[in-house]
């Protein structure tokens, strides 16, 4: 007979794969998950933290127009961790026609806001890649005066 490499079916164990959550690190200002403390962004990547005459642009252009969710106001940010990224669909937003898929809370499942795929205009290419969060889902962590 052959050998197999495989174990036969009745030995084999299935077990549930694990979320492991990211921490950032303690010494950096951050946004946690309201809902279970689970982290979800630096400060840093807030887009409206940037440096010289861009950030000055960026910030005057931001409080200009503020994000809205669906339940009030949210902020940009170029990257989030602990977060999962539901399918994409198109949406009318208030800034034109996106391609958009609801980003949720990989610890506790809460949907928090929402990654943007595609930008339809131009003028809202900036967003592509770039994730909302609604500020009524998170808290500022770790050095915040």
């Amino acid at each position: 007979p052959e050998l197999s490499e495989e174990p036969p079916a009745e030995m084999v164990k299935m077990t549930k794969s694990k979320t492991f959550q990211a921490y950032l690190p303690n010494c950096h200002r951050t946004y946690s998950c309201i809902h279970c403390r689970a982290h979800l962004a630096n400060h840093d990547e807030l887009i409206s933290k940037a440096s010289g005459f861009f950030r000055d642009l960026m910030n005057y252009f931001l409080t200009k127009m503020s994000f809205q969710g669906s339940q009030g106001r949210a902020y940009l940010f170029n990257s989030v961790v602990n977060v999962g990224c539901g399918p994409a669909e198109e949406r009318v937003l208030l800034t034109g026609l996106h391609a958009v898929a609801d980003i949720y809370c990989e610890n506790c499942k809460t949907t928090l806001g929402w990654k943007y795929e595609h930008a339809f205009e131009s003028s809202q290419k900036y967003k592509e890649g770039k994730f909302i969060i609604e500020l009524a889902h998170m808290i500022k962590d770790n050095g915040w005066e």
